[in-house]
């Protein structure tokens, strides 16, 4: 990467570290502190630039914020640095959640997309309606409101983000009871009669830095509206496998999850038997769990732009709601 290049990176990653427009004084202050030094003319000129290519927004005196584009440039940029990446976070996420199924206390995984509270309201019957179907994780979810924070990722102003639980959730509540699990991939799950059917397309997690749903949704690929319709369609789901003799209690577990609002397995297979038609390790069962993208995925489908981060950071257990109260709550931010 050139120096050029690199200096444009590093006034992106400071904008979108922050919650308010910033001065070209202010970001090269920044900058400073990070350890590379540009001059506030340098910086006038990357930020003219950056504007004209849609990374960065002018707020007049005020300064300049950071785009989606200008958040999908800084992703593309470190490519090379990810391979492997989605793995690792699953593994990472795993661990450090800290969720208790007994005091319903503590932190749990969640995906986290930003859109506009008008559009939300539109829609949030379309949206509550994945979740009736079972076509959720669970059906708990939370509202973050504009300047609020999860993981280095800052709500803009004119948008609320919509926190639903991430599947790998799961893992972390068995692994705390003992049970390891292998995540093998998330495909695009075919629907019948709203029973799951087949997987029509899948892609490994040590095989790709972005989080698979993320392409199927973006890609036009799935057909949420088929599946809360008729049972028909095409949604997002994941294929985990755990140890045989672990079944019992895992089964177990996953009625409890369900009783805290945080989902469970969709469908478990048996030991050393394919499931769906994929096959599993030996000494092992296959099981399915739902997507946490797919019930604000719908937007995708009305011709809406989501920006989706799946597996976006940790939130505490009690910042999230019930769906009921979802209609309730938008109205704060409308």
């Amino acid at each position: 990467m050139d120096k050029v290049e690199r200096n444009r990176l590093a006034i992106l990653e400071v904008l979108e570290k922050s919650t308010s427009p910033l001065s070209s004084p202010r970001i090269a202050q920044l900058l400073t502190h990070a350890g590379l030094t540009l001059s506030q003319r340098a910086v006038r000129l990357y930020l003219q630039q950056l504007e004209e290519e849609g990374l960065t927004k002018a707020f007049g005196k005020r300064g300049h914020m950071i785009t989606d584009l200008g958040r999908s440039e800084i992703h593309a940029s470190q490519i090379p640095l990810r391979m492997g990446y989605l793995s690792a976070r699953i593994d990472q996420l795993t661990y450090a959640m800290t969720f208790d199924l007994a005091t319903r206390t503590g932190q749990v995984v969640v995906n986290t997309s930003l859109v506009s509270p008008r559009i939300l309201a539109e829609h949030l019957d379309k949206i509550c309606t994945v979740f009736a179907k079972g076509y959720g994780m669970g059906n708990r979810v939370a509202l973050l409101g504009p300047g609020e924070q999860i993981a280095g990722m800052v709500i803009p102003p004119d948008k609320v983000g919509f926190c639903t639980v991430c599947s790998i959730t799961i893992n972390g509540m068995l692994l705390k009871h003992g049970i390891p699990t292998i995540s093998r991939f998330g495909g695009l799950l075919q629907l019948r009669n709203g029973r799951p059917w087949r997987f029509v397309e899948a892609i490994h997690y040590d095989g790709t830095t972005i989080d698979p749903l993320e392409v199927f949704i973006h890609s036009g690929m799935t057909n949420y509206m088929g599946a809360i319709t008729d049972g028909n369609g095409l949604i997002g789901a994941g294929f985990r496998e755990f140890p045989e003799n672990a079944r019992d209690k895992v089964l177990h577990l996953s009625q409890r999850f369900a009783t805290v609002g945080l989902g469970g397995l969709w469908e478990v297979g048996l030991p050393n038997q394919p499931l769906l038609g994929f096959p599993v390790s030996p000494g092992r069962f296959g099981a399915v769990v739902i997507g946490g993208l797919n019930p604000i995925a719908i937007l995708e489908e009305l011709g809406y732009r989501v920006c989706s981060r799946a597996m976006s950071g940790l939130l505490d257990y009690c910042r999230l709601m019930v769906v009921d109260e979802l209609h309730d709550a938008i109205k704060a931010f409308l």
